[in-house]
């Protein structure tokens, strides 16, 4: 089975990133008092930042290259 590098590093690996920026705020910066509904929670502010992750990965359209207006004179 081959493995498609590009695929591997414009969509796994920020995906991956994220969980682990999500998983190092929960450590780091979360609360522990449970009132934080996103940072008190290791699985939820992973997930968050997986899904940050997987937002970033998306493809944008390409812009196409302006045309000269002294070319089509």
């Amino acid at each position: 089975m081959k493995i498609n590098k590009t695929f591997l590093l414009k969509r796994i690996l920020p995906v991956a990133a994220g969980a682990g920026l999500g998983f190092a705020y929960y450590y780091f910066i979360g609360c522990s008092s449970g009132g934080c509904a996103i940072t008190s929670n290791p699985y939820i502010s992973t997930a968050y930042g997986a899904a940050l992750g997987l937002i970033l990965a998306f493809p944008t359209k390409k812009k196409l290259p302006k045309e000269n207006d002294d070319e089509r004179a």
